[in-house]
């Protein structure tokens, strides 16, 4: 098998997706954030859902990409590429790396910037909380010695309940909403918790020391 095929073989997943080929350099851009915003991602052009391999034109294809890259997402998304070669069809290969930058954002349907996020094999936009950590990590806020009472009650019910969606979390926490808000996104940069993406929600728990 080759390492095309190997590549293919896995599927999609948070770190990989596939195109038939690019039509919408707006809908493309999201997931070039998505990846620069996650966990970095690797784009097969020229490769169907169904995991056969199409072919395409990758000098257009690049050009579609690039003016994905520069043009619609905010800031710009740096990515490589490659060409592979199967039987006589070429699919394209885009490499984007997590970004220091993030986040970096697309437009949604309604013309708005909005960052997004990988999850499972889905582009999706990011929700309140991570747009909340990634304005926070920018101040580089140092961790407490203590926590006071709030705190450590919610860390408390997050450890209770093992992972805990944060609507659950607002109806167990005596505490205005808004305050859970500001502790979750503390929490997880002071690298106490951790947020979960899943097909079925958000999820967050303790981060145990060592993960």
């Amino acid at each position: 098998m080759s390492t095309l095929q190997e590549l293919i073989a896995q599927g999609e997943h948070v770190q990989q997706d596939f195109k038939f080929r690019i039509d919408d350099q707006k809908k493309i851009a999201r997931t070039l954030c998505a990846f620069a915003n996650t966990k970095g991602g690797r784009l097969l052009i020229g490769v169907k859902d169904n995991r056969k391999v199409a072919g395409c034109n990758p000098e257009e294809e690049f050009h579609m990409i690039e003016g994905a890259a520069q043009l619609f997402c905010q800031p710009e998304v740096k990515f490589t590429s490659k060409v592979w070669q199967d039987d006589f069809r070429l699919v394209l290969e885009i490499n984007v790396e997590p970004s220091d930058l993030k986040p970096h954002k697309a437009k949604d349907d309604d013309g708005r910037w909005k960052p997004y996020v990988r999850i499972e094999d889905h582009t999706t936009a990011a929700n309140k909380i991570l747009e909340n950590v990634w304005k926070e990590q920018k101040k580089l806020q140092a961790r407490p010695e203590k926590f006071d009472d709030e705190e450590l009650s919610i860390l408390r019910l997050i450890r209770e309940e093992g992972m805990i969606t944060l609507s659950k979390l607002y109806r167990k926490a005596n505490l205005p909403l808004r305050k859970v808000d500001r502790l979750i996104v503390l929490f997880i940069c002071w690298d106490l918790v951790e947020m979960i993406f899943q097909s079925d929600g958000t999820f967050y728990r303790i981060k145990e020391i060592g993960e």
